[in-house]
């Protein structure tokens, strides 16, 4: 029973299934050209090789195809396999082809080429002696594909461009491996025809563009990664290309949208979207956020200016992301704001600085980015609090600076522990030895050191380390405390201090009394202040992260 919302058919099918009964396959015109290199074919030959070895099939992973009547489908997701296993067997054709010519069983050659190409390519029209093909590629490779590839004609390597060289030089490598392996026309045509039946598709088979948008949201979901803004891309020049645009206007739509994604990476485009839209409108889960996309982009302007304003924000958006991109010199107070967020590693504030960064001046970013990290340490950090809530309520604030221009704190409310909570959650936090974690203990304390002695002390350097007063090692030492207290306290705050390196070595696993030694030469007064206990004890490690705690609730505070 099929399970995924929108998907009308799924089965498992053979590549002689695929391209059997007159079926026919069409890459959407704007879909991305073709891209495989020779790592890719090289992993696809291994593959087919392995099956003539010991494996009996192979599985080639999901297509999604999207059609309307079941003969004819447009290919969502599976095109860069499905055109390199057409260019294969072309390669085999094209041996078969050299074979006959050669008057080396010519007839038969001829017989069994036409056989293959009639079943897995298509036909050449005998008046026109124009292809038929069963596979469409897209607007900048089809040509290429049915004129000089199809036809087995010499191919031309000048005065084309990247993916048809990709084309030629896919078709070139296989040629090459085909010919030296399989020489007569028999084992030719026995090599296609193990392959066709051994190679299987897992066929996702949809209606629409918006049921293939939830398709690949839902396999992404399940670890079937899959590309979504192809999807978006097929759309928005679909948008342009009904209106019969002149020439220059799909260049321009081409030209902005390799920009974008040039800016961005294919991985982070989708990513990118959702937080651009959600910075202007209500908040879109990622699975309802095409269906939102094409309400609202209707006509060829609206097209070209949601991917005016993506490579507008692309940049920024980026920028949000890296505290040293230039878009920040001469911002010190921006910069470490940044710095805090991408330690934290929260990505909910995103559409909110996108907005505060078009809407507000300087000053007020600096507020915006400021409360967005503090409440980021109380309530992801420290809290572990739901991100969808806060997301939810930083862009009810997007859309509110939105509209009058100016940041109203009291908006962030909701989404701020007040301080007992704040003081009784980070009473009790533990931070195990990660090196993420350790990144943000350092943090701590280097802030309550700041807070505390007005010292500076530079988190990033090595030259300071995360010590466990309580050594995570089982030394003989420390037994005293017995192991349910030990496991219990190791990774508690109030059990980790800053150390100079040089130091830590020093102190190692060595009792209390020994390590007090040691601390007290440290230029760290949190850790020299160490020195002044008489034992370490469960009770002494709740006391001093009970007083660190007081401290942060005055450090990492907002006013309203």
């Amino acid at each position: 029973m099929n399970t995924m919302k929108g998907i009308r058919d799924t089965s498992s099918e053979t590549y002689r299934q695929l391209m059997g009964n007159g079926l026919q396959y069409e890459i959407p015109k704007f879909q991305r050209d073709y891209s495989w290199e020779s790592e890719h074919w090289d992993d696809l030959w291994q593959d087919i090789r392995s099956l003539n070895l010991d494996e009996s099939e192979h599985y080639m992973g999901y297509l999604v195809l999207q059609s309307s009547d079941n003969k004819n489908f447009r290919v969502i997701d599976g095109q860069q396999r499905l055109t390199t296993l057409s260019i294969l067997i072309l390669a085999v054709l094209k041996c078969l082809q050299e074979l006959a010519d050669k008057g080396i069983d010519g007839e038969q050659n001829l017989r069994r080429k036409e056989a293959l190409m009639s079943s897995y390519i298509g036909y050449l029209d005998p008046v026109t002696l124009i292809s038929k093909n069963k596979l469409r590629l897209n607007r900048n490779n089809d040509d290429y594909y049915r004129n000089y590839i199809v036809p087995l004609q010499s191919l031309p390597g000048r005065k084309i461009n990247i993916p048809e060289k990709q084309m030629r030089s896919c078709f070139q490598w296989f040629y090459e491996r085909i010919k030296t392996e399989y020489v007569t026309g028999e084992s030719l045509a026995g090599f296609v025809d193990a392959i066709v039946d051994k190679l299987f598709f897992t066929v996702i088979k949809v209606s629409d563009e918006l049921n293939a948008f939830k398709v690949f949201e839902t396999l992404n979901a399940r670890g079937v990664k899959l590309s979504s803004s192809d999807l978006l891309k097929n759309y928005l020049f679909s948008v342009v290309d009904a209106t019969n645009p002149h020439k220059s206007e799909l260049e321009e739509m081409e030209l902005l949208w390799s920009k974008v994604t040039g800016k961005l990476g294919s991985e982070k485009f989708p990513e990118f979207l959702r937080c651009y839209w959600n910075s202007l409108n209500k908040t879109v889960r990622k699975n309802d956020l095409f269906k939102a996309i094409r309400k609202d982009i209707k006509t060829k302007g609206d097209a070209f200016s949601l991917i005016r304003a993506l490579d507008s924000n692309a940049d920024v958006y980026m920028a949000m992301q890296n505290p040293e991109d230039d878009l920040w010199k001469g911002k010190k107070q921006i910069a470490d704001y940044l710095r805090e967020l991408k330690l934290f590693q929260v990505k909910q504030p995103l559409s909110l600085l996108l907005t505060a960064y078009n809407f507000l001046e300087e000053y007020d970013l600096k507020r915006v980015l400021k409360a967005c990290s503090i409440i980021s340490f109380r309530y992801n950090v420290i809290g572990g609090l739901n991100p969808n809530e806060q997301e939810i309520a930083y862009n009810a604030v997007a859309l509110s600076i939105r509209k009058n221009k100016q940041l109203n704190m009291n908006d962030l409310r909701d989404i701020y522990p007040d301080d007992e909570r704040f003081e009784t959650e980070f009473s009790r936090t533990i931070f195990k030895s990660t090196p993420r974690n350790h990144r943000i203990v350092k943090y701590i304390f280097a802030e309550i050191e700041r807070y505390k002695y007005h010292a500076d002390i530079d988190q990033t350097s090595d030259l300071y380390t995360v010590e466990h007063i309580i050594p995570e090692s089982d030394v003989d030492e420390w037994n005293y405390l017995g192991d349910e207290v030990i496991e219990r306290c190791i990774y508690r705050l109030g059990n980790l201090t800053l150390l100079e390196k040089n130091l830590n070595k020093e102190s190692g696993t060595q009792c209390f009394d020994n390590k007090k030694v040691v601390y007290a030469k440290s230029s760290i007064q949190l850790t020299k202040s160490i020195a002044d206990y008489n034992e370490w004890t469960e009770e002494t490690i709740s006391q001093r992260q009970a007083r660190l705690a007081v401290e942060a609730k005055s450090i990492w505070r907002l006013q309203f």
